[in-house]
């Protein structure tokens, strides 16, 4: 028996070793198809295909592929803004791309600037004449912000388009609150500094709205001229004044009357589009499936005309701020202050570095952490005795216009967002609810400050005054920093500051932005700054880049299919049971803010970002707080 026993544990380790030896080589394999670059050999003469599927962001969020795997939960879908242009630039001059199809069926949007720019270089295509189609089963606002530009646009018989503009409603929670007892501590500096409204007010403030009616006006004015400059034959007074004598004048059929307003050039299915493509491009020698065409697609394409940053030993150096601004090693994707500031710390030590351009999109956030970067970036201009430039994409808002503090010039763009010069604190105490559910404190105080905070028995009065003065402090700090990058005296910062949001254009007016024009216009002049020759630099922008592995695990995490199948749920319905996952987010978002914010916020929370359907770890948890708080 001993013998056989012995045997027996040599045949179980045996087991084991050729289980494990396995699992390594599944785990190499795993990791070698996650690390496969995308092949330029799948470049081919035809058409330049763009899956705009997703969001359009200035800098993709990182994915942890075991977390996102193991949890299930659905990372956004995202495209960076510069690698479209990128794309677009090369294909208008590479003589194997006859034409660019961009198919915006699943395409959910992205900031104004982001648009415009996009849409700028769809121009550049079609001035090299060769045309650009798009094709969607329904166009929203900012579908048409880039169909506008195109050569031609399809909609699918089933689809059609609707123009709704800026604004619209946000949620506030001042009555539910005051049924649960919460009492909400706010301390903030600012008449329009309206970020804390939702925890306090059952609507917005008059000089919220003053604010707002402002902003969006502007955006609204600049995105009509633009559209209709691109797109002449676009009634679009018929569509914005009266949409529904609109549609009713095609008996409801949205894609007759989106063709009949001059939105869409033709009106037809996916084959019959694509079967037309063919004709440009040239027909698919490998799939002869209905309505396939010669094309390639956006990924490898990519790899093939390599990055675009040029190959000059003379390096400008970029840094992105892009997303909220938080304490730590957040991001990409989210605007980590220690993660920002180690990048440019460790770029202290690169010789070839002739200048920096830090380019914002971001809504601000913690005070301390844009500090820390503005300190960051004044470091890195005086130690190397570089020119410093900023360039504003679609949000440079309050602790995004904090960081922008120490440069040499400022760049932004009409439809840029940008001000809101103020700073708050959110608390909520819960005093009333535990009076509510027969829970009281109590104790031996010895100064007034002792057990303080007490989210419990609730702050003392001097612990209030104390809080409140740090913020009155940090906010004269703010508009200190301001005067000084700008040349104005703390009261003439005042006045423009109040937390007040301003466009690009205005900014110009007000001295917060030195001049109009995107990240090619400030590396340009950072160049010229630098006397270096037209030549003889090229951009590094500072950062890791998204693994590799990064579209295949948002493709597995999202049971991605191929594109053209996820479009048929894209139509103006599905368009707007979208607007119901953003609603829920905002929700969470909210919650956040509430609940989850440490120290002085320069947060505009009143700023249109890029909003994102709830991911799928976050939905069980709001449903969990919903059905609390519905007593389910």
């Amino acid at each position: 028996m001993s013998f056989l026993g012995k045997a027996w544990k040599i045949i179980v380790g045996i087991k084991d070793g050729l289980v494990l030896m396995f699992m390594l080589l599944f785990f190499i394999a795993l990791f070698s198809v996650l690390s496969a670059s995308p092949n330029p050999g799948q470049v081919r003469e035809g058409a330049l295909f763009i899956d705009m599927t997703g969001y359009v962001v200035e800098e993709k969020s990182e994915v942890d592929p075991l977390q996102t795997l193991l949890s299930g939960a659905e990372p956004p879908v995202e495209l960076r803004a510069r690698d479209l242009v990128r794309a677009l630039d090369a294909a208008s001059s590479d003589d194997r791309v006859k034409a660019v199809v961009m198919d915006m069926s699943a395409f959910i949007g992205g900031g104004q600037v982001h648009m415009q720019s996009i849409a700028d270089a769809m121009d550049r295509v079609r001035k090299a004449e060769k045309p650009v189609l798009t094709y969607a089963l329904g166009y929203g606002d900012d579908h048409m912000h880039l169909a506008s530009h195109a050569s031609e646009v399809w909609v699918d018989p089933m689809g059609g388009a609707t123009i709704v503009g800026p604004g619209g409603a946000r949620l506030y929670y001042a009555d539910l609150l005051e049924k649960l007892k919460v009492n909400v501590r706010v301390y903030r500096v600012g008449t329009f500094k309206s970020a804390v409204e939702p925890y306090l007010l059952d609507g917005p403030s008059d000089a919220s709205l003053e604010n707002l009616a402002a902003l969006y006006g502007s955006l609204w004015e600049e995105w009509q001229a633009n559209v209709k400059k691109a797109r002449p034959s676009l009634d679009l007074e018929r569509v914005t004044t009266d949409p529904v004598a609109w549609v009713e004048a095609s008996s409801g059929d949205l894609a007759k009357a989106a063709l009949d307003a001059g939105l869409v050039d033709t009106i037809g299915t996916r084959v019959e589009f694509g079967k037309h493509v063919g004709e440009i491009a040239g027909e698919d020698a490998f799939d002869e499936k209905p309505g396939t065409y010669a094309k390639s697609d956006l990924a490898p394409y990519l790899a093939d005309v390599g990055p675009g940053t040029g190959s000059s030993s003379n390096k400008i150096a970029v840094v992105t701020v892009a997303g909220v601004i938080v304490d730590g090693d957040a991001g990409p994707g989210t605007a980590g202050g220690a993660r920002i500031v180690e990048l440019l710390d460790k770029a202290l030590s690169d010789d070839d570095i002739k200048g920096l351009v830090v380019r914002v999109d971001s809504p601000g956030g913690s005070a301390m952490a844009s500090e820390d970067i503005r300190q960051a970036v004044e470091r890195y201009r005086a130690d190397k005795d570089v020119p410093v430039a900023v360039s504003f994409a679609n949000v440079a808002a309050s602790g995004g216009y904090w960081v922008a503090t120490k440069a040499d010039r400022i760049f932004a763009q009409p439809e840029t967002i940008t001000g809101s010069i103020g700073v708050f604190a959110v608390i909520p105490t819960f005093e009333g609810t535990a009076e509510e559910i027969g829970v009281s404190a109590g104790g031996f105080r010895t100064t007034p400050l002792s057990g303080q905070p007490d989210l419990i028995d609730g702050f003392s009065p001097e612990l209030d005054a104390i809080l409140q003065a740090s913020v009155e402090d940090t906010y004269t700090d703010f508009l200190t920093i301001v005067g000084e990058a700008r040349g104005m005296t703390t009261d003439q910062v005042d006045q423009i500051a109040q937390g007040r949001v301003w466009d690009g254009g205005t900014a110009r007016q007000l001295g917060l932005v030195d001049q109009f024009g995107g990240l090619e216009d400030a590396l340009q002049w950072i160049a010229g700054e630098a006397g270096l020759e037209e030549d003889d630099w090229s951009a590094m922008f500072l950062g890791n880049a998204p693994g590799n592995y990064d579209s295949i695990i948002r493709q597995l995490a999202t049971n991605a299919v191929a594109p053209g199948v996820t479009s048929r749920g894209s139509d103006l319905f599905a368009m707007t049971a979208r607007q119901r996952e953003m609603l829920l987010g905002q929700m969470v978002s909210d919650a956040k803010m509430l609940g989850g914010t440490q120290g002085i916020q320069a947060y505009c929370l009143e700023c249109p970002t890029d909003a994102r359907p709830l991911n799928g770890r976050e939905s069980p948890a709001l449903t969990k707080l919903i059905g609390s708080l519905l007593g389910e």
